[in-house]
């Protein structure tokens, strides 16, 4: 008899299943621990090897699991598999995964694993995903949520697996969750509370194979959402997904807006936040849920842009969206107001770094993709854009066209450099631009002392790459780290 794993949950016996993990990411690490906590026979796999991977294999392989990492790990598929749990970031197309399908083994993401193993009474999940704004939406969410004295938490791409937070011995009340393409590829059964697509463009098609593909897998957030598909009126095919998706019976489409709402929406009047969507008397009449002034109130009255500074558009349109979700939870006017204000956004998105005679220093080297670094530059008027690094098989032809007349200089770093320096020579070929090749050595103070030689008083040095940092660094953090320093190093020279 063929064991069925898909009928198994939290209360199950795992005893005689053979679960093998791919990647031992930070989701992957609580993918095996949660499996063989429940009874599973785990393998798991990983075809890297250093440092912080040998840690978490020994600590995995004293729990009982059974560890293989390093070159030619995955080579070979292990037998008597019932269940293959992977990382995010496997695609499709990887061989070890082409041969799970093949067999007939059900393939899950940790998502997929986490909502199988929720339990009874398990807390309602408020699903986020989009091209960008993803992570600033759901710590907002979070902070809302905890405004209105409820026990939540960001969870998913934001950092902490929801794993981890679903088998907390003490319950949430309410978990943020913080979904990327690749998650909601390898999902099958979530049903959130509400869930929002914020905006969508073209990112990660190389891992996807395609804009349809890597639409569709964004689109699967809508599908079984129980009250609210919370979508973007600015951006009409998040609104033809929440058309498309299999939702239950009652649940309704809420637009945000950064203009006037319809009835429906959450939007803008003049400054006020207002709220047509889950009042009684929406046809007619708005809730006033804060201001645009309340965004990120705590963050900025501490940064050099000061308190009665304008949080950019993206920001506000993250906050409505925000806004939506908490509301179709039943959080109440007042929290979402306090919430935001409370609010205090992730190192490396739109963080002042320094202002040095008059150029403000901006880090927003979250900003890893086209789109992300085209919302960051309509922030600033006069801009030394210093962008480059690894493409992900996007272009920067509709970036620089809709940027090129803030740009003052550019300064170009990474492998894929040359693709924005093709879409400037196209549509901007008056601006400067300035390629930096520092070989294998990090390229940040060279960056930081042609930036500066390009800047004028009153412009902004940006950090928004459009591009992903490992072709130089760790990470975007360590490239924002790196930028910082060698800001601040200039700064104590001259």
């Amino acid at each position: 008899m063929t064991l069925d794993v898909t009928l198994l949950g939290r209360e199950s016996s795992w005893e005689g299943v053979r679960a093998a993990v791919g990647g031992l990411g930070v989701s992957g690490f609580a993918a095996a621990d949660t499996l063989q906590h429940l009874g599973a026979d785990v393998v798991a796999l990983d075809d890297g090897d250093d440092d912080a991977l040998r840690e978490k294999a020994t600590l995995l392989e004293i729990l009982g699991v059974d560890v293989r990492i390093g070159p030619g790990s995955t080579a070979s598929f292990p037998e008597g598999v019932d269940l293959f749990v992977t990382s995010p970031g496997w695609s499709p197309t990887t061989p070890m995964l082409a041969e799970a399908a093949a067999r007939g083994i059900p393939v899950w993401g940790e998502v997929e694993l986490a909502w199988r193993l929720r339990g009874e009474d398990a807390p309602p999940w408020l699903t986020v995903t989009g091209t960008n704004g993803k992570t600033t939406t759901v710590q907002m969410l979070e902070s809302i949520l905890r405004a209105q004295g409820l026990n939540a938490l960001a969870v998913g791409n934001v950092g902490t697996p929801v794993l981890e937070a679903v088998m907390n011995p003490e319950p949430f009340d309410v978990l943020a969750v913080e979904l990327s393409s690749y998650q909601l590829h390898w999902s099958q059964s979530l049903s959130a509370q509400a869930s929002a697509v914020l905006n969508l463009a073209p990112d990660h098609i190389d891992w996807h194979g395609g804009l349809d593909a890597y639409t569709a897998d964004k689109a699967r957030i809508y599908e079984r959402t129980q009250v609210a598909c919370v979508y973007n009126v600015q951006d009409p095919v998040t609104e033809r997904m929440v058309e498309d998706a299999d939702v239950v019976e009652g649940c309704r489409a809420i637009g945000f807006t950064l203009g006037i709402p319809a009835a429906g929406m959450i939007g803008l009047v003049d400054d006020a936040i207002a709220d047509r969507a889950f009042i009684a008397g929406r046809v007619s009449s708005a809730a006033e849920l804060g201001s645009i002034g309340d965004i990120g109130l705590a963050a900025r009255a501490g940064g050099s842009g000061g308190a009665d500074s304008v949080p950019p558009p993206h920001v506000v349109a993250n906050a409505l969206a925000a806004a939506a979700l908490a509301r179709a939870h039943g959080v109440e006017p007042r929290a979402v107001r306090d919430g935001l204000r409370s609010f205090v956004p992730d190192a490396h998105r739109i963080a002042d770094v320094a202002e040095i005679d008059g150029v403000r220093w901006v880090d927003d080297s979250k900003a890893t993709n086209a789109h992300a670094a085209r919302a960051s530059l309509q922030g600033f008027e006069s801009v030394v854009w210093v962008a480059g690094g690894l493409a992900k098989g996007a272009s920067f032809d509709e970036l620089v066209i809709a940027a090129r007349d803030r740009l003052r200089g550019v300064v170009l770093i990474g492998a894929d450099r040359q693709l924005i320096a093709d879409a400037l020579r196209r549509h901007a070929p008056d601006v400067p631009v300035a390629e930096v090749d520092t070989g294998e050595t990090d390229p940040m103070d060279r960056v930081v002392e042609v930036a500066a030689s390009l800047a004028r008083q009153g412009d902004t040095v940006l950090l928004a790459p459009g591009c992903a940092s490992m072709d130089q660094f760790r990470n975007y953090a360590a490239r924002g780290d790196s930028f910082a320093r060698a800001v601040h190093g200039m700064r104590n020279r001259t």
